[in-house]
């Protein structure tokens, strides 16, 4: 057997269970007990497992923190611009679209400024300074209270929300997971969120590989609600097969030479 298909094999276990011992895996795949260490230290190392004595146990991390824009903004900065440069190329002049808050959606912003007869809705105050030097983008700005990620949510934000109608939302998150979907630690982030993937055509979010497995304190919506997911290439194959199963377009930007492949549809 393929190490690629034990993988999945160990990954598949632990979606169904919270734990698995090294004994019973080795038993069901006709290994030594050696061989599922070393494939449960590799799924460690791709963030799709966790090394417990004696087996491995589900990789989920549950944030409940909400961090500040600029901490996230350091973090895999390499990624963020790789996926907002696959982003880009799916807005077409003269659209109008939403963008939620966050640093990748915030790096994706910062690519539009070229792009003639554009209209950007948003509740991200940081997308609205990134698009400030950009004379022919019309910007619409929600009302609302102000978070830690700089996003405008609560009432105000909601209600304007329900009242647009975008051909796409581009949407960044704090967690992507097979079974807990879309997540945020912030639930009124969530609620304006839902309300902007429900004013668009279509949903685009932008995750880079270390927010899957993820999870935040509220859904914001289930994966099968997602129509393209932009990622970068730090996920395993595992991985993106598990994520193939629920999102129907999966695009995976090359972090070092920029190159995107295109996910099986």
């Amino acid at each position: 057997m393929l190490a690629a298909e034990r993988h999945a094999h160990i990954i598949a276990e632990l979606e169904r269970r919270e734990a698995v011992r090294v004994t019973e895996l080795a038993a069901a795949l006709g290994v030594s007990e050696m061989t599922i260490r070393r494939d449960i230290e590799h799924l460690e190392q791709q963030g799709l497992a966790r090394r417990v004595h004696g087996g491995a146990a589900r990789p989920t991390e549950v944030g409940f923190t909400e961090l500040g824009f600029e901490i996230k903004s350091e973090h895999r900065p390499d990624a963020k611009s790789a996926i907002a440069q696959q982003a880009v190329e799916l807005v077409r002049p003269g659209a109008t679209i939403f963008v939620t808050a966050g640093t990748t959606t915030f790096a994706f912003a910062r690519l539009l400024v070229g792009i003639p007869d554009l209209t950007v809705a948003t509740n991200s105050i940081k997308v609205v300074e990134a698009l400030g030097a950009a004379g022919g983008v019309r910007t619409i700005l929600t009302g609302g209270e102000r978070t830690p990620s700089e996003a405008l949510v609560g009432p105000l934000a909601t209600s304007t929300l329900r009242q647009l109608h975008v051909e796409v939302c581009f949407m960044g998150v704090h967690g992507l997971h097979p079974r807990a979907g879309l997540t945020t630690p912030n639930m009124l982030e969530a609620e304006a969120n839902r309300a902007a993937a429900e004013a668009a055509a279509r949903l685009v979010v932008l995750a880079d590989h270390s927010k899957y497995g993820l999870v935040g304190l509220a859904q914001i919506l289930p994966l099968s609600a997602v129509d393209t997911l932009i990622t970068d290439d730090g996920l395993s194959t595992a991985a993106l097969d598990e994520l193939r199963q629920h999102v129907p377009d999966l695009i995976v930007a090359a972090v070092d030479d920029a190159r995107p492949t295109k996910g099986a549809q």
